[in-house]
């Protein structure tokens, strides 16, 4: 099993939280992705594991972000 891969996600209202298959949880601001942090939650709850369990994808938000992204520490700029 790759160490990365996910097995469920939540959200609260500061944080997007991943528990991996392994037991760990990582959790990044909800700031980090603004994409995400304007979307409605009805919305932010239809998402599914993409690749192996390594990515997470919003359908209905056209949205993807890799678990190891979230482990890099760095959030995502802003598009201008």
């Amino acid at each position: 099993m790759n160490s990365l891969a996910g097995k469920s996600v939540r959200f609260d209202d500061q944080y997007l939280h991943v528990e991996l298959g392994d037991g760990r949880i990582i959790s990044t601001p909800i700031n980090w992705y603004p994409h995400l942090k304007k979307a409605p939650l009805n919305q932010l709850a239809r998402w599914k594991f993409i690749c192996n369990k390594t990515g997470i994808e919003w359908p209905n938000l056209d949205y993807h972000l890799s678990i190891a992204s979230m482990l890099e520490g760095l959030p995502k700029k802003a598009a201008a």
